[in-house]
């Protein structure tokens, strides 16, 4: 089964998207399945991951609703409000939905990535540790610092969104790639090879741009720890889905093989998000 492991759904006029706003126009209207399965179809993916686009229970309510009448999704990551008492209640109550396969952190949008190495935080990191729940990072480059830290502190079950947002456009890698590496020498950690379009140059990317990117992320998570996701619809705003699909095919190193691309291309999403009876609905 092949997988995006990354891709969103929403609807503005539901109200909590506010990092959408009409000024930025292409993205501003709904994008729901039918606008996506013909694309996912024309680059052979069978299924999807739906991530979170607000930080709202609301939000999380709605896409798993969409899941619940989706044959193309497989699974939603959420949001809670880690910052409510009630956080493992919120929790609990998503657990119930057998669509629902983990939690997005939104450190990117924290004023102080630090907070995420607070005790209240790392109390509530220690908590997902032990339920084992795979938690979607999403975070920027120069807030690696504290999630290395905070790797350090905790074992999450963790995946890098966006391979962390480094500088693509200015071609900067360091100290992104040293810092990388250091969280992939965690063995709970997986990396999405997602979102890199949108950190090179909107209009004018190339091919060559993101190979020293990939080919590092492939080096250091190796085959097993790494999964395509395209970012639908906000890869819109520097390339269309088959764009980024023939993409991530093109910049892959050699020495991935046709095998192994399995496993970036679905196998590493079942792993990571435990979709045991996807494994046992293929091998039957």
């Amino acid at each position: 089964m092949r997988i995006d492991a990354h891709q969103h759904y929403w609807k503005i006029s539901r109200g909590d998207y506010g990092w959408i706003t009409p000024e930025i126009t292409t993205l501003y209207r709904d994008f729901l399945e039918e606008d996506l399965v013909h694309h996912l179809k024309s680059c052979g993916i069978d299924k999807t991951i739906v991530v979170q686009a607000a930080p709202t229970m609301e939000e999380t309510e709605f896409i798993l609703s969409l899941s619940e009448r989706s044959e193309s999704i497989l699974g939603v990551v959420g949001w809670i409000d880690i910052d409510n008492p009630s956080y493992k209640e919120q929790l609990e109550t998503f657990r119930k939905n057998p669509k629902f396969v983990g939690i997005r952190m939104m450190i990117q949008d924290m004023p102080d990535e630090n907070i995420i190495l607070s005790s209240h935080y790392l109390e509530a990191f220690s908590y997902l540790e032990e339920i084992d729940l795979p938690v979607d990072l999403l975070v920027h480059s120069s807030q690696l610092s504290a999630v290395c830290e905070l790797l350090n502190r905790v074992s999450i079950r963790g995946v890098i969104d966006h391979i962390a947002k480094p500088e693509i456009e200015q071609g900067k890698l360091e100290p992104w790639k040293s810092q990388m590496a250091e969280i992939a020498s965690h063995p709970n950690i997986y990396c999405k090879l997602s979102g890199m379009v949108t950190e090179a140059n909107h209009k004018n990317w190339k091919k060559e741009d993101f190979i020293p990117y990939v080919h590092h992320i492939m080096d250091v998570f190796g085959v097993r720890r790494v999964m395509y996701g395209s970012d639908w619809p906000v890869c819109l705003l520097a390339a269309s889905y088959d764009d980024v699909y023939h993409l991530l095919n093109d910049t892959l190193p050699s020495y991935v093989s046709k095998e192994a691309r399995e496993w970036v291309f679905g196998k590493n999403a079942i792993d990571f998000y435990k979709l045991k009876h996807i494994k046992e609905e293929e091998q039957a």
